[in-house]
């Protein structure tokens, strides 16, 4: 096999790269779904590529040499100094769309070179630089916490050639880490770059698993992270619970933002929340609002939840302007009568949820239930047999104590005669006469 000029790819199982054909999970974050994939000369069109390297890094490049590139290659690239290491993730039109998305290269000078397709001895020492991050993570952060600095380094990335490493650190403070980057410089004896990242680009970094039960968004398809505050959550009349609108990395949910566009322009069709209805028998306040359904709930008392009454948005925009106009409806509900309710459709209609109850046995287990059965019904049947035993033998012992109380109520009374027999004879018997 010849070596030299083999191609390295990262493979998960398709026949090309990270993801054949554009739709498939690849193990780097931030994939970017090419829908141009299948077109015709797609990758004809432009020379930039983009390539992606640890975690939420990515960069843009040149393909000057003219390389046949997929999705999957890992390339050597230009940097500064010497080389990097990364895997080509996109190729063709949508390269010139993400550069804009990002947004972070000011003029075409800024966008590098691919050199070439990795060889052997890059990828050994791509290997070697990976094997020391963990380590010198550990190491700089007992040098950060000699120095007394208020920061904490979070990740460690080698550039692919050894000749730099990448700290990324969290404060919440300005910190001058001048001395700590001449005490690493000297202990690692590599180029040093500190980084600072927030909480978020953390959390993205880790990865990990939200209350939703998914990927977390920072570490599988966000790039840049948006302001996110607590207006969201009211627009969605979302409880404000700090415990429930927190995520991973501590700060509110990303996912706040997503609907909230939807749910304020729903809200614009309810009526306000300081409009009051007035029916010829009371005076009706919004008690609480359903607003993707349209739905308005109205209470007679301001404060608590008295006669509660659910009408449409439609209905009580009707009322409002019978209101204006000096008329007062017989009540909320269309001519006195409630308007039949949307019910929601039942998905496992029909179906036998049962069955998840019935449990597939193999005849080994069916014969060992058999068994167990048995010797269940065996065991139930002595017990039955002991405990009629036990009954006969109690009922028996029970006779026998009747008839010998019996017994002895009998001597007893004939005792007793004898003796009122005795005493009488003795009563009637003369007196001797002197």
């Amino acid at each position: 096999m010849d070596y030299k000029n083999m191609k390295f790819k990262i493979w998960n199982g398709c026949d090309r790269g990270l993801s054949h054909c554009a739709c498939g999970r690849q193990d780097k974050q931030l994939n970017t779904y090419d829908w141009l994939e299948d077109v015709p000369g797609n990758t004809d069109t432009t020379d930039l590529v983009e390539v992606q390297f640890k975690n939420t890094r990515k960069g843009y490049y040149h393909n000057v040499n003219n390389l046949e590139l997929h999705k999957g290659d890992i390339v050597a690239v230009e940097s500064n100094p010497g080389h990097d290491i990364g895997v080509v993730t996109l190729t063709g039109k949508l390269v010139k769309l993400q550069i804009k998305k990002a947004g972070n290269i000011k003029s075409p000078e800024d966008i590098k070179r691919v050199y070439r397709l990795a060889k052997d001895v890059d990828m050994q020492k791509y290997k070697e630089a990976k094997a020391r991050e963990h380590t010198t993570m550990i190491e700089s952060r007992q040098i950060a916490k000699s120095l007394g600095l208020k920061m904490k380094i979070g990740d460690v990335e080698f550039q692919g050639d050894g000749n730099k490493a990448i700290f990324y650190y969290i404060a919440d403070e300005r910190v001058d880490f001048r001395q700590l980057i001449k005490d690493l410089a000297a202990a690692f004896h590599v180029r040093i770059e500190m980084k600072q990242i927030g909480a978020r680009q953390e959390a993205g970094r880790i990865g990990g698993t939200g209350p939703c039960g998914r990927e977390l968004c920072c570490a599988t398809w966000m790039k840049n992270f948006s302001s996110v505050s607590t207006t969201a959550a009211r627009f969605q009349d979302i409880s404000l619970n700090p415990t429930k609108l927190a995520g991973m990395c501590a700060k509110l949910k990303c996912c706040l933002n997503y609907e909230v566009d939807d749910y304020v322009e729903a809200s614009r069709k309810l009526p306000g929340k300081d409009v009051h209805l007035f029916t010829i028998d009371n005076e009706y306040f919004l008690f609480k609002s359903d607003i993707l359904n349209g739905l308005c709930t109205y209470s007679t008392d301001k404060n608590l939840a008295v006669n509660l009454e659910t009408i449409s948005a439609e209905r009580a925009k009707e009322i409002i302007e019978m209101n204006k106009q000096g008329e007062k409806p017989l009540s909320l509900l269309n001519n006195g009568k409630a308007k039949p309710a949307k019910k929601p459709i039942d998905l496992l209609a029909g179906a036998d949820i049962s069955r998840f109850d019935k449990e597939k046995t193999t005849r080994k287990n069916s014969g060992k239930a058999r068994n167990g059965k048995q010797r269940r019904n065996n065991g139930n049947a002595q017990w039955a047999d002991e405990r009629r035993q036990n009954a006969r033998a109690k009922a028996s012992q029970e006779r026998n104590d009747i008839r010998q109380t019996g017994n002895n109520r009998q001597g007893n009374y004939r005792k007793n005669n004898r003796r009122k027999d005795n005493n009488q004879g003795s009563q009637s018997k003369p007196k001797n006469e002197d």
